[in-house]
Order: structure tokens, then C-alpha cells, then sequence
């Protein structure tokens, strides 16, 4: 018996089961290979980044060089984000993605080695940190603007959804094994499993059937093409607004993330498996979140959804930080986690839905820009007065300045609520 629920069209005739509609980009083999390869390599790269936050904690103490880890991670992003999407929409994105998912296995083995030996310190991880964000200034904006290469276009929102939720099914699994891997047997195995995850992707990559993409016309000159891309996106509402709302998130929302270890420690009074499993409570309600907008997929009002995220998730940051049990803490960082990709993936969705093909690559580098470059200085500023006033109190200022942006958001941009 088909236990899944069956929609009806207007005019009478039955459409895909919720079910099928869910799993819908699935349908494709390229996206297939694509979902698995990026599911194995993610969860390596979140036992790393949470493996990677203790070890700095541990041997520094101090929030503040949380913060400058994460400010050294992002601050390539300002200077070579924009040019990483001119050349995602020049040369071949699987040929850029095989050479950034190499370059950033390599820097992962080069922090095991360095914890294998005792030798790593504060400094090298920041540096290593820094490498790998020249990696994903090239990888984000081809990563985004690849999923049109993977499924048919009706598929598309479908598929950032399952994107999201490939992404946060690792945000799920891999800090709790990196939690219990880290006390069991040291960081440098989290960041070697990491080093070899890598390989998935990339092999997912060289097995894809892709489509020539025609050549399309170009300007001369690279800083043209850049130009033409922030004039369009500077000049489209919708797409200024969505990238706007999505740099607000990134700079005072996702930046309580990096106050996670520390939390662990002097908070809730617990080690790295703690920690773990904080990082993976915000993963799996991502997850459910993401699960629930591909299910829903064309059937939702967006602009509706969007506009209830943007003042969820300052509340739910609110009360993360006047909870201080450790089942209470992880019960709202799943809530937190929904919210947060509540918005993500539907302002990616909405952005991409607007921009033509050859802007594509251009304009998710303003997107990506946007949205990494105001992790840095989140974490910068996060880490800086958690040093000064506590994590409680940092948590909560965030928090407060997320609902004031909210309401000036809902006042200035009140057509958003009604986008599709």
C-alpha cells in the first residue's frame, strides 16, 4: 500500500507524493554521485572543525583566539570571494571543485601530522585555518552555482533543500564522532578521517556524465565581468534584500557557533564530547528543518517562511543563553539549528531562482561573500566581548541586535513576506 500522501493540481490530475517530491533530485545520477560524495567528505570536514575548535581552546583558554581562528578562516574571503565567482563562471566547475576539494584534504593532513608529532600550535592552526579559506573563496561560489549542472531546473529548489540537508545530516553525526574520537584517541585522528573524506567528493566528481556547457559571451577583462555582477545584484530588490538578510545571520547568528567550546567547558562543565554534542543538537534540527522545506518544495510561500526565520532565530538564541543544563542546552541549539536553516535555505533558493545562468557564478560569490566574509568578524567580535562580559551575556547581545535588524528588515522590505 502507498503510504505516501498524494497532492492534486488544480485541475484534477494527481501530482508526485509528498515522498517522492522530498527525494525528487535524487532522480538524477549526477546529483546522486553528487549527494553522496558530499555527504561522506562533509562529515569528515565537521569532525575536523569541531576537533579543530577544542584543540584551540584547550590550548589557549581563552574565547578570544576562538575568534581569531575564525576570523583568520574567513578573512580571504573579502579578497578573492568575488574573483572566485568570475572564475566559476569561466572555467569548467568540476575542474575548480576537484582542484579546491585536493588542496583543502592536503591542508588537513598537514594538521594531523603536526598534532601526530606535538608539535602544533595556536599560530599554525590559524594559518592552516587561513589556507583553507583561500580554498573555499574558490569553492563556495562554484559549490553553489554547480547544482544547476546536477538537475533539471523544476528540481532546483528541491535540490538546495537536499543540499542543506547533506550538509546538516554531517553538521549531525560528524561532531558527536568528533567528540567521542577526540577524548578517545587525540584531535589529530578527526582531522585525519577528514584528509580521507575528501576523496569521496572527488571521486564523485571525476564519475559525473555533465553536459558541455556552451561558450558564453565574455568581457575582456575579469573586473568587467565582477562589475556586471554587483551592478546586477545591486540593482534587483529581491536579490540585494536576500543577500542582506542572509550577511545579518552570518555576522551575529551562525558567529555564536564559535563560542561552542568554550561554552562546553565553562558553561554546562563538560569536555569534548560535550561539545560534540552541541555542534551535532544544531545539526539535527537543521536537518529536520531541511527535510521539511524540500517535502513542501513549490507548495510554500517562501517570502512568508523567511520572514517568521528572521525573528526565530534571535529568540531562540535568546534562549539558549539563559539555559545552562546540558539537555536543555541541546534541546534549543536543535531549535536554533531549524531556524538557521530555515533562512539559509530559502534565501539561496529564492536567489537562484531570480539570477539568470551567466550571472549565476558572479552573483553566489556576492552571496557566498556576504555570507562567509561576516562570519570572521562575527567571530572576532563574538569572542572579544565573550572575553569581556562572559558567553551568556555576548550570546544575548547578539540576540538583541538579531531582532532589532528583524524589525527593520519587516519595516523596509515589508513585499518580502509575500515572495514566492
Amino acid at each position: 500500500m502507498n503510504t505516501g500522501r498524494v497532492r492534486w493540481n488544480a485541475s484534477g490530475r494527481k501530482k508526485e507524493n509528498v515522498r517522492g517530491a522530498t527525494f525528487a533530485s535524487l532522480r538524477h545520477r549526477n546529483y546522486r554521485l553528487w549527494f553522496a560524495g558530499q555527504l561522506v567528505s562533509l562529515f569528515g570536514t565537521w569532525m575536523q572543525a569541531t576537533a579543530q575548535g577544542f584543540l584551540v581552546f584547550q590550548l589557549t583558554r581563552s574565547p578570544a583566539y576562538l575568534g581569531y581562528v575564525g576570523f583568520a578562516s574567513g578573512m580571504p574571503t573579502w579578497v578573492l570571494m568575488l574573483y572566485g565567482g568570475v572564475v566559476a563562471d569561466r572555467v569548467p566547475r568540476r575542474t575548480l571543485l576537484v582542484i579546491t576539494q585536493a588542496f583543502m584534504m592536503a591542508l588537513a593532513f598537514v594538521l594531523a601530522a603536526l598534532t601526530f608529532t606535538g608539535r602544533v600550535q595556536p599560530w599554525q592552526v590559524a594559518a592552516l585555518a587561513a589556507g583553507l579559506g583561500i580554498a573555499n573563496a574558490f569553492d563556495a561560489p562554484a559549490r553553489h552555482a554547480f547544482v544547476v549542472d546536477l538537475v533539471a531546473r523544476e528540481d532546483l529548489t528541491n535540490a538546495i533543500a537536499m543540499n542543506s540537508t547533506m550538509f546538516n545530516t554531517a553538521t549531525a553525526l560528524g561532531p558527536a564522532v568528533a567528540g567521542v574520537t577526540y577524548a578517545a584517541f587525540g584531535p589529530a585522528w578527526c582531522f585525519t578521517i577528514n584528509g580521507v573524506s575528501f576523496l569521496a567528493v572527488i571521486a564523485a566528481l571525476l564519475m559525473m556524465n555533465l553536459e558541455t556547457r556552451p561558450d558564453l559571451p565574455r568581457a575582456r577583462r575579469a573586473g568587467a565581468e565582477l562589475q556586471e555582477g554587483v551592478q546586477y545584484t545591486l540593482s534587483h530588490p529581491p536579490v540585494r534584500t536576500l543577500i542582506v538578510i542572509v550577511g545579518m545571520i552570518s555576522l551575529f547568528g551562525i558567529s555564536v557557533g564559535t563560542l561552542i567550546p568554550a561554552w562546553a567547558v565553562k558553561i554546562l562543565h563538560g569536555n569534548a564530547t560535550t561539545n560534540g554534542l552541541l555542534q551535532s543538537a544544531r545539526g539535527v534540527g537543521a536537518v529536520g528543518s531541511a527535510l521539511l522545506i524540500a517535502a513542501l518544495g513549490g507548495s510554500i510561500r517562501r517570502g512568508f517562511l523567511l520572514t517568521l526565520g528572521i525573528f526565530a532565530v534571535p529568540l531562540a538564541i535568546l534562549a539558549f543563553a539563559a539555559v545552562t543544563n546540558a539537555l536543555g542546552s541541546l534541546l534549543v541549539m536543535a531549535v536554533v539549528g531549524a531556524a538557521m536553516i530555515l533562512i539559509m535555505n530559502l534565501a539561496n533558493a529564492m536567489v537562484q531562482s531570480q539570477v539568470p545562468d551567466a550571472l549565476r557564478g558572479r552573483v553566489m560569490s556576492i552571496y557566498s561573500l556576504v555570507f562567509f566574509g561576516a562570519m570572521p568578524l562575527g567571530a572576532l567580535w563574538v569572542g572579544a566581548i565573550a572575553e569581556r562580559i562572559g558567553e551568556p551575556r555576548a550570546i544575548m547581545v547578539n540576540a538583541a541586535v538579531l531582532l532589532v535588524l528583524a524589525a527593520a528588515m519587516r519595516i523596509a522590505a515589508p513585499w518580502l513576506r509575500e515572495m514566492e
